[in-house]
């Protein structure tokens, strides 16, 4: 039985993966930390919805903040002690604000979206990689991020969010490198513009009705839904996805053409 630990487990992208590969038999510790920050004007994911996806999966829930190593440290060690190893680890928490030119961004939620959304990945790959070469030989380990379209497309008033996505690319990409030999790959899938609340906030920021409006901008002509990328980062997490690492997998409908 494979194992993976899944961050921003609550809801959006993270749950879709968390039900799918539990799904698919993994054993899951699924991650969140299922409270608001004090500096986002939009709701994150709750207690109740972390349990939720966690009782609908057989997945073990863990509240953990990605922006503290302690935590995600824990959270690993937990992974080991339940189920004697880890093979799969996948960084999907991710906070959005802007709406203003960069300059006028509040500082605390620029840093929101810097420590959430690339801090976070940094801080669980130096938490879940050991564990993962810590598996014997032959190993399949598999470091994901959720990166973003925004990595290489610019979108006005979200300019750290787009600075944090390029850096998970970046740092994917080296880690790729890093682990060369090893037999753990480090990988990221790009999404276009999903169906998450995270997108929903996008829209309040830009001044639109609601989410259903960035689907024009997508080639496919349509919003993506999160078991779409969940499906792709599960692929990703096969140990027959060995011959792919260092990569930035765009799920994206078409809208970083």
């Amino acid at each position: 039985m494979r194992t993976a630990l899944v961050t921003g487990a609550a809801r959006g992208i993270g749950a879709a993966t968390v039900r799918h590969l539990a799904g698919a038999g993994y054993a899951v510790l699924a991650v969140d930390v299922a409270a608001d920050d004090p500096a986002l004007p939009y709701a994150l994911g709750t207690k109740a919805e972390l349990a939720a996806v966690a009782s609908s999966t057989g997945a073990e829930p863990f509240v953990a903040d990605v922006r503290d190593p302690g935590a995600l440290a824990a959270a690993v060690a937990e992974a080991e002690r339940r189920w004697g190893g880890l093979d799969v680890a996948i960084a999907a928490a991710g906070v959005i604000a802007g709406g203003v030119p960069l300059w006028e961004v509040p500082p605390d939620q620029e840093d929101a979206v810097l420590d959430v959304d690339l801090r976070g990945v940094i801080n669980l790959a130096r938490a879940a990689i050991p564990a993962l070469l810590r598996r014997p030989e032959p190993r399949t380990g598999r470091f994901l991020a959720v990166a973003s379209a925004a990595a290489t497309r610019g979108l006005p008033m979200l300019a750290a969010y787009c600075a944090a996505k390029a850096g998970v690319a970046g740092l994917v990409r080296a880690l790729g490198v890093e682990l060369g030999g090893t037999g753990v790959t480090a990988n990221a899938v790009s999404p276009g513009s999903t169906d998450t609340p995270i997108l929903a906030e996008s829209a309040r920021l830009y001044g639109l009705p609601g989410a259903a409006d960035f689907a024009a901008q997508q080639p496919v002509g349509r919003l993506l839904e999160p078991a779409e990328i969940a499906r792709v980062l599960a692929f990703l997490a096969e140990p027959a996805s060995g011959a792919t690492t260092g990569a930035v997998v765009p799920v994206d409908g078409g809208l970083a053409l």
